[in-house]
């Protein structure tokens, strides 16, 4: 099962891009998730002064700049891992930097039956 992993961190620590320190954390383990079969995707977010957030309120178009509500967790990075199971994702989770300093929300990707099909997509184009 694909599992989205949100890794948010406090936003007074953030510097552009990852921290320093991070950087060979998340090689180290994004290479690790590469050996064990279970890499699908990650990428690094730009900082949340780039976000736009979009609503649509009675047929009206809202655009706002800036991220969709003011938290000192912002969300600075993605993983999409192809796990067993809910326990080999939090596993995994435990060795990205943003467990200690941070916090990574783990959630499961909905299998939609026929979404490729009815996208135009096969199971490998994705």
């Amino acid at each position: 099962m694909k599992y989205l992993f949100l890794l948010y961190v406090d936003e007074s620590r953030m510097e552009p891009g990852l921290y320093p320190s991070d950087i060979d954390e998340h090689i180290a383990f994004t290479r690790d998730a590469i050996s064990r079969g279970s890499y699908v995707s990650c990428d690094a977010l730009a900082p949340p002064a780039t976000a736009t957030t979009l609503r649509m309120r009675d047929g009206k178009t809202l655009i706002s700049d800036g991220p969709f509500a003011e938290t000192r967790e912002v969300l600075g990075a993605f993983y999409i891992l192809d796990c067993a199971d809910l326990d080999e994702a939090l596993a995994m989770a435990e060795h990205l930097p943003q467990a200690s300093h941070g916090a990574i929300e783990i959630r499961a990707i909905a299998d939609v039956p026929g979404w490729d099909e009815a996208i135009g997509l096969s199971g490998r184009d994705r």
